[in-house]
């Protein structure tokens, strides 16, 4: 069976993973992490993409992004996956395939899931058991969002916009909904609808995409609840 295309639409967030291969560290030492953000913040800049959230993991990142021109998002992560692999190889004297393929991603539903993801993105380290909390992981955009630094790589979206009237507000309302964390539930279907690459959002939401591409967009009934996806803590989720 023929893969399906992508699916990204302009004007909407997309979650993405993008993964070692064979789930092999794509980050080695602190200057791989920071060649990544550099090579994200150029390349998002000239692309025209916001980037809302991110985690740089030790085998894989995720990024919450909304792409503003059309392709701008496969262009983007095109040049930044091609870039990133060069470097890296010659600086650890290595050669081949770096990606477990190409990257996994969803567009989401803005209202019910944009917040939902970018806690779930926040929350990947301490699920993996690396920190206790999520401010004690230094390769996210947690700090960002809580007021412990300024990260030039994020856009904010208007709904985080929305948590408070100022910036300590705004602040103090994400801390705590990080704090709270998500349910099984949603975490299931962030992970699942990402590597699957159907889109995520209730019924009408979904049917009011179908008029915008055709590709499909979901498996089967749209609005379908996606079941959990069982997979260790730092593999890929």
């Amino acid at each position: 069976m023929a893969r399906q295309p992508r699916l990204t639409l302009t004007g909407y967030p997309h979650h993405v993973i993008l993964r070692g291969n064979n789930r092999q560290d794509i980050f080695r030492t602190p200057a791989d992490f920071q060649r990544m953000l550099d090579l994200l913040f150029e390349h998002a800049r000239a692309q025209g993409v916001d980037v809302h959230a991110y985690v740089l993991m030790s085998n894989h990142l995720h990024l919450l992004l909304t792409p503003q021109k059309d392709q701008a998002l496969p262009k983007m992560m095109q040049a930044v996956g091609r870039s990133y692999v060069q470097v890296f190889n010659k600086v650890h004297g290595r050669t081949g395939t770096l990606w477990e393929g190409r990257y996994r991603s969803t567009l989401i539903q803005t209202d019910r899931y944009l917040l939902a993801c970018m806690v779930y993105i926040d929350l990947n380290p301490v699920r993996a058991h690396m920190v206790a909390l999520p401010e004690d992981y230094p390769w996210s955009s947690y700090a960002h969002y809580t007021g412990r630094r300024t990260d030039r790589l994020i856009t904010p979206h208007p709904l985080y916009w929305g948590l408070g009237n100022t910036p300590f507000a705004r602040e103090a309302a994400y801390a705590e909904l990080v704090q709270a964390g998500i349910g099984a539930d949603q975490q299931g279907a962030l992970t699942d609808a990402t590597l699957s690459g159907w889109a995520l959002g209730d019924a009408s939401f979904v049917a009011g995409l179908q008029p915008l591409t055709q590709r499909r967009l979901s498996k089967g009934k749209a609005g379908r609840p996606f079941a959990a996806r069982q997979e260790p803590p730092d593999a890929a989720v």
